[in-house]
């Protein structure tokens, strides 16, 4: 089981909220593809997946806010 968590930002950003999630639960995903897509008050940007697997559970869903550290999502 790999947890996606939410990686530090830049110096002063310490949340985003979720835009869109590329895949939905069950969905077979490889590491380094777009999983979801974050943003900023700065900017948008792609998180990629940070292994192979399938996504068991998505934690957090599009239009929440994340804060580093926080879990988005399980894969298996």
């Amino acid at each position: 089981m790999t947890k996606v968590i939410l990686p530090p930002l830049g110096e002063g950003i310490n949340k985003a909220t979720v835009s869109y999630w590329f895949f939905k639960v069950g969905d077979k995903v490889n590491e380094k593809e777009d999983l979801v897509e974050l943003t900023t008050d700065k900017a948008a940007f792609n998180l990629p997946c940070p292994c192979t697997g399938t996504i068991t559970q998505i934690i957090l869903s599009e239009g929440q806010e994340v804060q580093v550290g926080d879990t988005l999502a399980v894969i298996e």
